[in-house]
């Protein structure tokens, strides 16, 4: 039995900002004085409202990676695909090693030969997908309820390793801090919430040059170039210091996800052996027949 497939496992970027100058000389001493004091003045404040919104983004990073899970609402559109809106709504987790379990569109994950119904389940755990299909009369999942295929069969060894790296909103939040491109735009209400809305954008450049440790840097920059090199990114953030939407563009890709709660969510578990069919090594042939093409 040959299978298409898809899988999806949305991580996340953005940034922050700087500005600033001032110059001034003639005739007029104190003028020039004051026209120089103005200008210290705009550059103060100019760091004043970086060193704030690298503070936002900082203190929303350490409570989203303490609470470790959130209910999520995503829409992903590609342009590959004629940007078409899929829906991925579920439970992501990131507090011990990063996993998901979700309803994704039948349809949009290429499931339709396996599952009659128009949503599937999408569980991702210890390094594998797992999708609930219908039990097939022959072939690998006969009688099986689930699908298992390796992250690493879908996504390459790298893919994989960048995945467990960068698969949570802590990485892109934390990577954001890194930036000089982020602004504040005042004020926003999402889902309810009064919220603080940063937009801006964060690359290899910002990565590079700042305080992460060489195994930080070297994730953030991976998942960057697999990106395009460059990730677009709109954050609202709370008064509770917690990511309420976050909105992120790159390589073709558009990803907008709602936290719905954060916390609190079920353990994600993979399902039972006896009821799971593995199509890693078939996976893995397509997808290397697919790029040796």
């Amino acid at each position: 039995m040959k299978l298409k497939y898809t899988a999806a496992w949305v991580g996340l970027t953005a940034a922050a900002m700087v500005a600033a100058t001032a110059c001034g000389s003639g005739g007029a001493e104190k003028a020039a004085e004051k026209a120089a004091e103005k200008a210290a003045g705009t550059t103060d404040q100019a760091v004043d409202k970086t060193d704030m919104i690298t503070a936002a983004l900082t203190r929303a990073t350490d409570r989203t990676e303490e609470l470790g899970s959130a209910e999520v609402r995503t829409t992903t559109t590609l342009d590959a695909t004629g940007g078409k809106p899929v829906s991925m709504d579920g439970t992501y987790s990131w507090g011990d090693g990063a996993a998901m379990d979700v309803e994704m569109d039948t349809a949009a994950a290429r499931m339709s030969t396996v599952q009659d119904d128009p949503t599937t389940r999408v569980i991702m755990v210890d390094g594998a997908y797992y999708y609930d299909v219908d039990p097939q009369p022959s072939g690998p999942i006969a009688g099986k309820e689930w699908m298992r295929v390796d992250v690493a069969a879908v996504v390459g060894d790298a893919g994989a390793d960048n995945m467990a790296a960068n698969a949570d909103p802590t990485a892109t939040l934390r990577y954001m801090t890194a930036s000089t491109e982020v602004e504040d735009l005042g004020e926003d209400t999402v889902l309810g919430k009064r919220t603080t809305h940063y937009r801006g954008s964060v690359g290899a450049e910002h990565i590079e040059k700042s305080d992460f440790t060489a195994a930080e840097k070297k994730a953030a920059i991976a998942a960057l170039e697999a990106s395009g090199g460059k990730l677009t990114c709109d954050i609202w953030v709370d008064g509770k210091d917690l990511p309420v939407r976050i909105s992120q563009t790159g390589a073709g890709m558009t990803v907008n996800m709602d936290f719905v709660k954060f916390g609190a969510t079920e353990e994600i578990t993979a399902p039972p052996a006896d009821q799971t069919g593995d199509l890693s090594d078939q996976v893995r042939q397509e997808r290397d027949t697919a790029i040796g093409q």
